[in-house]
């Protein structure tokens, strides 16, 4: 008889409870097994228990709440719910934890003990978690973990779930954890729904054979590419690329860079810029354009090469970089121009090419043939060959292919000209300066013979089948003619101007490289795009900001003889500290050993 009355008591409070919550959206009960009141607790406490069949049951404003045990403040709307939790909003978002409270005032919850939240896309797990369901906004920061089974698992010690946007926000000690790589960043915002991440601060993405940096990014876990800015580098084993944006590709191993980039060679001490690159690692290649160029480190002379376009390609051991349309050559010692230069870095071969799309019968032909200087002798041909010494760094030989020709002015007249051709030339070097040359089959030569007090005795032309020449201190010493044809010494009176050039003769004195900036002198004005950069940090919004206190505030008004229960288990303050705003580093000098290169060298744009 009293358990029918408990029963009816209890259906009785039920129905005016609802019919009451209906009219001002309180917490409503749904199910309970077991109700009675406790003055113990406080008064006006009401205490709500499970049945064997089923737990406890609230709602409110579309929230289902579950537990075993509950505990109702029905004169402030607040809910302590106990053992076995689970509040479930629409078919989407659902929590557990082991104690939960609930204001139906403010529509703040705290949850306390293994709490878990899961969405259709991650599951986030964590101690403790507030959830404000008028911005529909769930935040931590006792630590969590989200996991999402496409991207991997994400922990830090803050963090703030948006439910309408399916975004984290994770801040301070942001890890990213995939099978493939770790992600490291200050703070990192996530879409669940696709899998897009945003990196702020100083980030790394470290994989099995690459590590991203950057300032400022935005990586698809989904897709495995992603797009970096400030300070931005990657490192692809041997090789570091750096620019003002790089973009990343994981599966096809693929990177590349726009304006003011840097790509270092660190195995053979080779560093290559320009204003756009693209890097296969699998296929060792680098290409580069945008006035492109390549600088090959040595101990005391290092070597520039500049072209329209650059590639790098082949293993650390067998690299080989290729300059193509206006590339051009110096060192201190040694300058030269061509339509393309090859340099096979293991052998040290230099190859200076005339392209074969140029023929011979173009007005500006000979203007394309390969020249190199070395001093004050100038060298021409069809093909020009410099091999150097790999391990002292040192030239140690030349070969010109077809129509070879040397040339070097006679400083002491007006317009004359030491010259010698032939169909090849070979020359040898010691210390970077050219001391022999052998000139191969269809020997000509016009020279302008001095004596001790450098008075000119005369001028010889003369034709043999090859000749020897020794060079000393950039001046012809002796001249040995095989084969010898004809020869003659003129005085200079009695030598005609008209044939004082041997046929082909193309003095290129005004061509010449006299320093890295001169590589750069013909080029046409560098237009470089603008780049669209990633939106700037944005500080974290506080979970209790002003609207939110005002709601709290606005709960304890009803019951001011009373402790207010909605300004319980509130977060602290967050102590993360801003993000410092990032300042580009400047394009440093290139400096190895004794190398040094002013910024000047290379025509940075910003």
């Amino acid at each position: 008889m009293n358990s029918f009355k408990n029963l009816l008591f209890l259906l009785g409070f039920i129905i005016a409870f609802s019919v009451s919550a209906q009219e001002k959206q309180r917490i409503t009960v749904e199910y309970a097994g077991t109700f009675y009141s406790d003055p113990e607790i406080e008064d006006g406490a009401k205490v709500f228990l499970r049945d064997k069949s089923q737990q406890v049951h609230f709602v409110h404003k579309g929230a289902d709440v579950f537990c075993d045990k509950a505990i109702y403040y029905e004169d402030q709307d607040y809910l302590e719910a106990f053992s076995n939790v689970s509040m479930k909003q629409g078919d989407s978002i659902n929590m557990v934890a082991k104690y939960v409270e609930y204001s139906g005032k403010t529509q703040l919850a705290f949850a306390r003990g293994d709490v878990v939240l899961t969405e259709p896309q991650s599951v986030l797990t964590t101690d403790k978690l507030y959830y404000d369901r008028n911005r529909q906004l769930a935040y931590y920061d006792t630590k969590g973990k989200v996991v999402r089974d496409s991207s991997g698992t994400i922990t830090s010690q803050i963090g703030r779930y948006y439910m309408n946007a399916q975004k984290y926000q994770f801040t301070q000690d942001v890890v990213l954890v995939n099978p493939e790589y770790t992600l490291n960043t200050d703070r990192l915002d996530f879409f669940t729904e696709n899998g897009h991440a945003y990196l702020f601060g100083p980030s790394t993405i470290v994989g099995e054979t690459s590590k991203v940096y950057c300032e400022r990014g935005f990586y698809d876990t989904n897709n495995d590419t992603g797009h970096f800015q400030r300070n931005a580098k990657i490192d692809y084993d041997n090789r570091t690329v750096e620019g003002d944006s790089l973009y990343f590709d994981r599966n096809k191993s693929f990177a590349s860079a726009t304006n003011n980039i840097t790509v270092t060679d660190t195995i053979n001490n080779s560093i290559v810029r320009g204003h756009y690159a693209e890097v296969w690692r699998e296929r060792d290649s680098v290409f580069i354009t945008k006035r492109a160029l390549a600088i090959t480190v040595q101990e005391n002379d290092s070597v520039y090469m500049h072209a329209d376009t650059l590639m790098v390609t082949g293993k650390a051991e067998n690299r080989i970089t290729r300059g193509y349309y206006n590339a051009r050559i110096y060192k201190s010692d040694l300058a030269g121009k061509a339509d393309s230069i090859h340099v096979d870095h293991k052998s040290g071969l230099t190859q200076m090419l005339n392209l074969a799309r140029f023929s011979s019968s173009d007005a500006f032909a000979l203007a394309r043939k390969p020249v190199l200087w070395n001093l004050g002798n100038q060298m021409t041909g069809d093909t020009i060959h410099l091999l150097s010494n790999t391990e002292t760094e040192k030239l140690d030989s030349l070969k010109v292919f077809n129509n070879a020709f040397l040339v070097s002015k006679d400083t002491l007249s007006e317009d004359g000209y030491d010259q010698i051709k032939g169909q090849r030339l070979i020359g040898l070097f010691r210390d970077n300066e050219l001391y022999n040359v052998d000139i191969i089959k269809n020997a000509e030569t016009i020279r302008y013979l001095r004596n001790d007090k450098n008075e000119l005795i005369g001028i010889q032309k003369s034709k043999s089948g090859s000749i020897n020449i020794q060079i000393v201190e950039s001046a012809i010493e002796e001249v040995r003619f095989i084969n010898q044809i004809d020869g003659y010494i003129y005085p200079e009176e009695d030598f005609p101007k008209s044939g004082r050039r041997l046929r082909g003769f193309n003095w290129r004195g005004d061509e010449r490289l006299l320093s890295i900036e001169d590589l750069f002198k013909d080029d046409p004005p560098l237009d470089l795009p603008k780049i669209q950069g990633l939106e700037d940090y944005v500080p974290p919004e506080e979970f209790i900001d002003d609207a939110v206190t005002e709601r709290i505030e606005e709960a304890g008004k009803e019951t001011p003889n009373k402790p207010n229960k909605a300004a319980r288990n509130l977060p602290e303050k967050e102590k993360t500290k801003p993000l410092q705003p990032s300042v580009k580093k400047p394009q440093k000098a290139f400096q190895t050993k004794t190398l040094k290169v002013d910024s000047s060298s290379v025509k940075k744009e910003e």
